[in-house]
C-alpha cells in the first residue's frame, strides 16, 4: 500500500545533502517495512542512481521500480520519438536494471494528451514488447492543471491503453472521486497517489491559514471549522496526528493501488508506514471529510 517516491522537495534526501550511506538506510528501512514499490524519474537529480546503489545487492524480484521520462523540450512538447528510446535505455543503465515494471510519460497536460498519443505511444509499445517495462502509465501535473484533466481525458478516451496513472487524490483534493477514480477501477486501470500529504497539510500554520481562505472565498462555511487547529478533530485513536489522517484518507479509495511517500526523514517513514497498518479513517471522519472539501479544486 505505501511505496517510497524520489522526487518532490525531498529527492531521496538530495535537497538535505544526505549521504548514500543515509539515504541506503533509509531504502532498506522502507523495505523492512513492508514497502517493495519505489517511484522514480530521469528528472528527479541522481535519484535513479541513488536507488540503484541502495538496492545493490537486493533480489531484483523482490522490488517493482516505476520511472518516468517527461517528454518536452524546454516547454514544448518533444517531437522525435527516438529521445524516448534513448531516454528509457539511459534509465535502465541508471538503475542498473534490464527492465522495470513502470515506465510512464511524465507531466503532460491536457492540451499535450493528443499530440503525445500520436507521437510517443507507439514507440512506448514498442519498447514494452521488447522487455523493457511491463506496463504503460502516464503522471499528472497537478501544480500547473489543478483539474488533473489529461487523466481524465486518459479513462475516458483511452482507458485500454493505460495500466497506470500517477494522480492526486486526498483530504483537500477530492475532485478525482467524482469521474476519474471510478472510471479507472472500471477499467482496470491502476492508480498510484502522489503527494496526498505535502506542503500545507503537515504544517499547522499553513493549513490553518488556507482553511481560512476557504472560507472567504465561501468553500467552507463558517462555523464548519475551529479556526484554531481546524482538522484537529481527526486525532483520536489510532488517528496520531494530522498527517496521519492525511495518509490513511488518501489509502482510502478502491481504485488507489498505492499512496507514495517522499519522506528523507526516518521518523516520518515510520509514522507514515504506521498510518497505513489500518488505511482508512473512522466511518463518521470520512464522510464529514468528504462534505466538507469534495467540492474543491484548487493546487494545495
Amino acid at each position: 500500500m505505501l511505496s517510497l517516491g524520489s522526487g518532490g522537495a525531498r529527492q531521496l534526501g538530495q535537497a538535505a545533502g544526505m549521504t548514500q550511506t543515509e539515504q541506503t538506510a533509509l531504502v532498506r528501512r522502507a523495505m523492512d517495512l513492508g514497502v517493495n514499490f519505489f517511484d522514480t524519474s530521469s528528472d528527479y537529480g541522481e535519484s535513479e542512481v541513488i536507488l540503484s546503489r541502495a538496492l545493490k545487492d537486493v533480489p531484483r524480484e523482490s522490488y517493482y521500480l516505476c520511472t518516468k521520462w517527461p517528454p518536452f523540450v524546454g516547454r514544448e512538447l518533444a517531437e522525435d520519438p527516438q529521445l524516448l528510446v534513448n531516454a528509457v535505455d539511459n534509465s535502465l543503465r541508471r538503475l542498473g536494471t534490464d527492465h522495470v515494471e513502470i515506465m510512464m510519460f511524465h507531466g503532460p497536460l491536457s492540451h499535450h494528451y493528443a499530440p503525445l498519443m500520436e507521437r510517443f505511444y507507439p514507440t512506448m509499445e514498442r519498447l514494452r514488447e521488447q522487455g523493457k517495462f511491463r506496463f504503460i502509465g502516464m503522471s499528472v501535473q497537478y501544480g500547473t492543471e489543478p483539474t488533473q484533466a489529461v487523466g481524465d481525458l486518459a479513462v475516458k478516451r483511452d482507458p485500454e491503453l493505460w495500466d497506470v496513472l500517477m494522480l492526486k487524490y486526498g483530504l483537500l483534493n477530492q475532485s478525482l472521486a467524482k469521474e476519474v477514480l471510478p472510471l479507472a477501477l472500471e477499467h482496470g486501470v491502476g492508480i498510484m497517489n502522489m503527494a496526498a500529504v505535502r506542503v500545507k497539510l503537515p504544517d499547522p500554520d499553513l493549513l490553518q491559514q488556507l482553511m481560512q481562505e476557504w472560507r472567504d472565498k465561501g468553500y467552507v462555511e463558517r462555523g464548519d471549522l475551529p479556526d484554531s487547529d481546524p482538522l484537529g478533530w481527526l486525532v483520536h485513536d489510532d488517528v496520531t496526528s494530522v498527517v496521519s489522517a492525511g495518509y490513511k484518507f488518501a489509502a482510502d479509495h478502491p481504485a488507489i493501488g498505492t499512496v507514495i511517500t517522499g519522506t528523507s526523514n526516518m521518523a516520518h517513514l515510520e509514522e507514515n508506514a504506521a498510518a497505513l497498518e489500518k488505511p482508512y479513517l473512522p466511518p463518521d471522519d470520512t464522510q464529514r471529510v468528504k462534505e466538507l472539501f469534495r467540492n474543491i479544486v484548487e493546487y494545495v
